[in-house]
C-alpha cells in the first residue's frame, strides 16, 4: 500500500473511531492495540537493581535508584504517540518523573547540544537535548494506572510523544549529554536522525531509493 493510500485509510479509521484526523501524522493510522516492538530480548531488569545515570556534558552528573526515582516529583501525562512503523495510539496515560527536573539537576554545560539514550541491553537512540525539554517528556514507569510491563520497557523507559516511537527507548539506563550528535541504534541503520511525525520523517534516505541501490548492487 503507498503512502497515500494508507494515510487515507488511517483517516477514514480516525473517523470511525471518533478521533480528529487532524490528530493523525501524514501517513498513519489510529490503532486501540499497544503493538510490541523491540530490538533485541527484554532486558528484565530487577528493581533492586535498577539504575538510571544522567551524565556526559554535564556540570553535576548523578546515578539514581529506583527509590530515588520514586521520591523525585511525579507527574501524569496523557498523549498521543506515533510509531515509524505507521501506527498511532491516543490518548495514552502514562506516570513518571520528567526528564527536565533530571537534566535541570544534571546541569548540562553550554555546549550540550544532543542527548544519547542508553537502555539496559544495549539499545540507543540519539535525541536533540531541547526536544528532551517538554512537559510532557518523562521517565515513565506506569501506563495506564499499572506499572510499566516488561513488554513495554518496564520497569521504566523514556516518553517523547514528539518524535517517532523508535526514540522513547525502553528500559531505559543512562541519559548522556552530548557536545555535538551521533547515530544510535536505529538511526544508524537507515532510520531519520530525527524522527518527527508531522514532518514524516521516517528514514534517513527513501526506502524505494534505498531498496533499489541494494538490488542494483546485488545484481553487480
Amino acid at each position: 500500500m503507498t503512502p497515500r493510500l494508507w494515510g487515507e485509510r488511517g483517516r477514514r479509521r480516525a473517523l470511525k473511531l471518533g478521533i480528529d484526523p487532524a490528530r493523525l501524522p501524514p501517513g498513519q493510522s489510529p490503532t486501540t492495540k499497544f503493538p510490541v516492538l523491540t530490538v533485541g530480548p527484554n532486558a528484565g531488569v530487577p528493581l533492586e537493581r535498577w539504575l538510571l545515570s544522567v551524565h556526559g556534558e554535564a556540570d553535576s552528573p548523578f546515578v539514581l535508584r529506583w527509590e530515588e526515582l520514586m521520591a523525585l516529583e511525579q507527574v501524569e501525562v496523557t498523549c498521543d504517540i506515533h510509531c515509524v512503523t505507521r501506527w498511532s495510539k491516543f490518548d495514552t496515560r502514562w506516570r513518571g518523573v520528567r526528564v527536565r527536573t533530571l537534566l535541570e539537576r544534571a546541569r548540562p554545560r553550554p555546549g550540550a547540544t544532543h542527548v544519547m539514550v542508553h537502555s539496559h541491553g544495549g539499545y540507543t537512540t540519539n535525541v536533540p537535548l531541547s526536544a528532551l525539554l517538554d512537559d510532557d517528556v518523562l521517565i515513565a514507569h506506569r501506563f495506564d494506572d499499572a506499572p510499566l510491563a516488561p513488554d513495554h520497557g518496564g520497569p521504566a523507559r523514556l516518553l517523547v510523544p514528539s518524535r517517532y516511537f523508535w526514540k522513547s527507548a525502553k528500559f531505559v539506563s543512562a541519559l548522556e549529554l552530548m557536545a555535538g550528535d551521533r547515530p544510535g541504534f536505529w538511526e544508524d541503520n537507515g532510520y531519520h536522525n530525527d524522527g518527527d511525525p508531522w514532518r514524516e520523517e521516517r528514514h534517513s534516505v527513501d526506502p524505494l531509493a534505498a531498496r533499489g541501490l541494494r538490488r542494483s548492487a546485488r545484481d553487480r
